[in-house]
């Protein structure tokens, strides 16, 4: 794990002890900090270390502690927390900035930070690719894969490659990417902003960050990453899905989407001293992002596509423009009112099958344009379309909702796409 003399002797209270959150109690307490961690399940709290009290940090007097320390999925904007750590004049930090305060213990290296809306899962998991495919030692962390601080440092010349979600950069005040990436910005998690414009800064807040000699790779395909690049005073690439002209000879990079993500993926790479050929074979190998347009299965000529990381509308816009002929499950927690992103490529679909919270919502929308089954749960919507579907369709489960409403996250739920599909007769 990464531990750092910058927190020994420090006295830290962590709230929230899923992954990120255990993996932060442990490098704290290896580190030498002292560590008091909360949540409210039994089975998180019976999980930390010796060592480390076990209090509420919402019930207990703050003062003397260095941080609090919380989950990127803790709503600053309405929990209490926020106004009790406040009250104190004591930080809320997340794991994020733990590993930039840790940075300077750390062998020379590069971070590379990549941040947007939609895209930022599949450029990152290309990035550390093409990086480690190169031969350059390349961990694979932040909104992805396993927490940071959960991993052994790099040698000398490493580079860390951190997807970054703007709730984690909320949470981090001295990460200065060497290398920091938007792939774009679409309304989005307007619950935890007061406005669009207010989620937009806080994207904008990862090159703010950054260095006069660091650099910013920019896709300025849409106005609000326009507006970023043109206040962007160090050294700055600008990409777009016409940057490449041929994906033929890259099976899982496919579609307009995916042109954005190896567009931004080439520059990061090129920014490292990644030779031409290295990314070119990178690029041919990449096997593709679990739960991202995955190729589930293929029955009786029915491919199943497994598309559950796409929790809003323009996310699953470009799996719907892929395919001619879908039978469309989508559904769950709502973070829009509508789906006019997904619009223009409703004459693709045959059927759709809505599930969750937003299932008689979607519904409403989608019944003037297609033939819609209101199926309530995922297998059953499986079960539905599966059976209406012919030889050269598509079943798609591409919700363009989060999954909160019936599963533990996006994850879970493409799991549960794969266990229903499994078990059809």
């Amino acid at each position: 794990m990464i531990t750092s003399p910058a927190f020994s002797g420090k006295r830290f209270a962590v709230l929230g002890l899923a992954r990120s959150g255990l993996a932060t109690v442990r490098a704290l307490v290896e580190s030498g900090a002292e560590v008091t961690a909360w949540d409210t399940r039994d089975e998180a709290r019976a999980a930390v270390p010796a060592g480390v009290q076990l209090a509420d940090p919402l019930a207990m007097d703050l003062a003397g502690f260095d941080a609090v320390i919380v989950s990127p999925g803790v709503p600053l904007n309405r929990h209490p927390i926020a106004d009790h750590a406040r009250a104190a004049h004591v930080p809320i930090l997340g794991d994020i900035e733990l590993f930039a305060m840790a940075r300077p213990s750390l062998p020379r290296h590069h971070v590379v930070g990549i941040t947007g809306t939609n895209g930022k899962s599949t450029t990152t998991a290309l990035i550390h690719h093409i990086v480690a495919s190169a031969g350059i030692p390349a961990r694979l962390g932040g909104n992805i894969g396993l927490p940071i601080l959960s991993q052994d440092p790099l040698p000398e010349g490493g580079v860390y490659v951190l997807e970054l979600s703007s709730f984690q950069i909320d949470l981090t005040h001295s990460l200065a990417c060497d290398i920091a990436v938007l792939t774009n910005i679409t309304p989005d998690h307007l619950d935890r902003y007061g406005s669009f414009a207010d989620y937009a800064a806080a994207k904008e807040r990862l090159f703010t960050l950054q260095h006069l000699d660091q650099v910013a790779v920019i896709a300025t395909q849409d106005d609000p990453s326009r507006m970023i690049a043109s206040r962007i005073n160090h050294r700055l690439y600008r990409v777009a899905s016409t940057d490449i002209a041929d994906q033929s000879c890259w099976p899982a990079l496919q579609g307009p989407h995916n042109a954005q993500n190896i567009a931004c993926a080439i520059a990061v790479a090129r920014a490292l001293g990644v030779a031409e050929d290295q990314i070119e074979a990178a690029l041919r190998s990449y096997p593709g992002l679990s739960h991202r347009m995955e190729r589930v299965a293929e029955r009786a000529g029915v491919l199943f596509v497994n598309d559950s990381k796409a929790t809003n509308p323009t996310s699953t816009a470009p799996a719907l423009a892929a395919y001619p002929r879908i039978h469309w499950i989508l559904g769950g927690q709502a973070k829009t009112k509508d789906l006019d992103a997904c619009a223009p490529h409703f004459s693709h679909v045959v059927a759709a099958y809505v599930i969750g919270e937003a299932g008689p919502m979607f519904a409403d929308l989608l019944r003037p344009a297609m033939t819609v089954a209101e199926a309530g749960t995922l297998e059953r919507a499986v079960q539905l379309a599966a059976a209406a579907a012919q030889p050269g369709d598509v079943v798609l489960l591409s919700p363009a909702c989060a999954s909160f409403d019936q599963f533990r996250d996006f994850e879970a739920r493409g799991d549960a796409f794969r266990a229903a599909v499994e078990a059809l007769a």
